[in-house]
């Protein structure tokens, strides 16, 4: 019997895919599908995924819930030492929370167009006045990250034509027993 190989994940690929079981724990709830993982000296010490919605709040972002419990866990706010895995380009308060934890690397699955602040939009990780700047890396599990986002999006137009779709039923429905009375 043949063995069947399996291609062996990077490392990156490895934690973004942990971000990534992040960011489906935030699509199951709704949530926008964005999540992240915090690593120091190969293991993860953060996690997070994006509960806005949830907690009805802007702060709770993936990365800035992961940062939490990663600076619980060194018990420190500088986050030296460590790599951030972002399933997306950060917002600007995440990327100006990244820059402030002193966190030098940050591997990003996807970029956002419309937000992103590594380089889509601004680029708060690399700006020249600031004390502290990150190395990064963009495109890890690209793909993958970047259809959990579409197909969430594309569901959420779905959802909301079904909605009207529904609605204008009922004024239909309520306008056609009017007319009977």
């Amino acid at each position: 019997m043949e063995k069947i190989r399996t291609p062996l994940l990077t490392e990156d690929e490895k934690y973004m895919k942990e971000a990534i079981r992040q960011a489906r724990k935030a699509e199951s709830l709704g949530e926008v599908p964005i999540g992240c993982v915090i690593v120091y000296q190969g293991k993860i010490i953060g996690r997070g995924y994006n509960r806005r919605m949830i907690d009805h709040t802007v702060l709770a972002h993936g990365e800035i819930i992961a940062m939490k419990k990663a600076c619980r866990k060194m018990g420190d706010w500088r986050l030296e030492g460590c790599r951030i895995y972002i399933t997306l380009e950060p917002c600007p308060m995440c990327a100006g929370a990244i820059v402030q934890a002193r966190i030098p690397e940050v591997v990003i699955g996807s970029m956002n167009p419309k937000a992103g602040c590594a380089g889509s939009v601004l680029d708060l990780l690399h700006q020249e006045g600031f004390k502290h700047r990150c190395q990064g890396k963009t495109g890890v599990l690209q793909e993958e990250c970047s259809a959990m986002m579409t197909g969430f999006f594309r569901q959420l137009r779905e959802a909301g034509k079904q909605k009207k779709k529904e609605e204008r039923r009922k004024k239909e429905e309520a306008a056609k027993l009017l007319d009977r009375e």
